[in-house]
């Protein structure tokens, strides 16, 4: 038999079996917030009561029916045989940038490690039909933003979500995929594998209670929770009609920064990143253009530089996947020609830099 569990419940309770009514939205709960001292009071309200704050009839009878102690405590229950992490505005580990946005969720089902919902943290999306090189953008911006200690947060959606979360997992770091679908339901099926090993080494996160199906109209109200949890929203590839331009006018909404990166002007894919570019997004060229906008978060990777000389390891943190002229290299790292030359060298011969034509460097896979 399970626990017996008498009023008076907690909020939380209250709220996550709310939650978990069918046809109750984020404005029904908070209304009903709004309208009382203590959600305990909603076992005694009458549908009179329900619609005299505003409340639809039809969605007030569904209340009256189900919120019960009985339904409560049946939900309570049901919680403790999840394998769901179950986080509300009532608790004190709710993340503070999600709580500052317009219509924070209510509740958050998550599954892995929820300390990433305090880590620094960048959002990066994109479109479904991703080019080779917006792949490889996505890919090598999220591994090296991993690399300098941040939590990459998108949608595992097909392209270039897919691919910030792999990049980031292949760094090692932790990753949030925020779902638009339960936190059960597997979308796209695909991505099965995926969500998995992020479940495992990161984070898989949903405002919508588990057996919530699929539905299009869910994904946009997603899209403000990848912008409203981190301090920045890169979008990598996008049309100009994409959901990747909805979570940046998201992150614009929340004063969140945007960055965009560039791409070929006839390139559909790229039309939406350049037109963010014309209006004031802030251009990737490399993962430094994101790091410089957050100086005391960013930290150096110390998987590649442990082994390291301090010159060595100096060097080598300034030369990115996109490539860097030795001019520029020189002017970072303060080292004259005589010193500069031989850490090159010592970089190539343990293959962690190459040299491409015109004096430019770039690190190895």
């Amino acid at each position: 038999m399970g626990e017996v569990i008498g009023l008076p419940l907690a909020e939380r309770d209250w709220l996550i079996a709310l939650d978990a009514v069918q046809g109750v939205g984020w404005k029904t709960i908070q209304r009903l917030v709004e309208g009382t001292e203590s959600l305990n009071e909603l076992a005694e309200w009458t549908v009179e009561k329900y619609v005299s704050i505003g409340i639809r009839s039809d969605v007030a009878l569904v209340l009256r029916e189900k919120l019960t102690v009985d339904f409560i405590n049946e939900v309570k229950q049901r919680r403790k045989r999840w394998p769901y992490c179950v986080i509300t505005v009532f608790d004190e580990d709710y993340p503070r940038l999600l709580r500052e946005i317009h219509q924070p969720p209510w509740v958050l089902y998550g599954l892995g490690d929820v300390r990433l919902l305090q880590s620094p943290s960048i959002g990066m999306v994109g479109t479904r039909k991703p080019t080779s090189y917006g792949r490889m953008a996505a890919f090598r911006l999220a591994r090296e933003l991993t690399e300098y200690g941040f939590t990459v947060i998108s949608g595992m959606a097909r392209g270039i979500d897919t691919e910030a979360h792999k990049g980031a997992l292949q760094a090692g770091g932790g990753t949030i995929a925020v779902l638009g679908c339960g936190i059960d339901v597997v979308y796209p099926p695909e991505n099965k594998k995926l969500y998995e090993t992020i479940a495992e080494k990161g984070l898989v996160l949903s405002e919508y209670p588990p057996g919530t199906p699929v539905h299009a109209g869910l994904f946009p109200q997603r899209n403000r929770i990848i912008s409203g949890l981190a301090y920045g929203v890169v979008v990598v590839e996008a049309p100009i009609r994409s959901g990747a331009l909805i979570t940046a006018d998201f992150a614009l909404e929340q004063s969140r920064d945007v960055f965009a990166v560039p791409g070929p002007i006839y390139q559909i894919q790229s039309s939406g990143t350049n037109r963010l570019i014309r209006d004031g997004a802030k251009i990737v060229t490399d993962v430094e253009d994101i790091l410089a906008e957050y100086p005391e978060h960013a930290r150096a990777n110390s998987q590649k530089t442990v082994d390291l000389p301090p010159e060595e390891a100096k060097v080598l943190s300034h030369i990115g996947y996109a490539g860097i002229h030795i001019d520029e290299l020189k002017k970072l790292t303060g080292l004259e020609w005589k010193a500069l030359y031989p850490v090159l060298m010592q970089l190539q011969l343990k293959k962690m830099i190459r040299q491409l034509p015109g004096a430019y460097f770039i690190r190895c896979e």
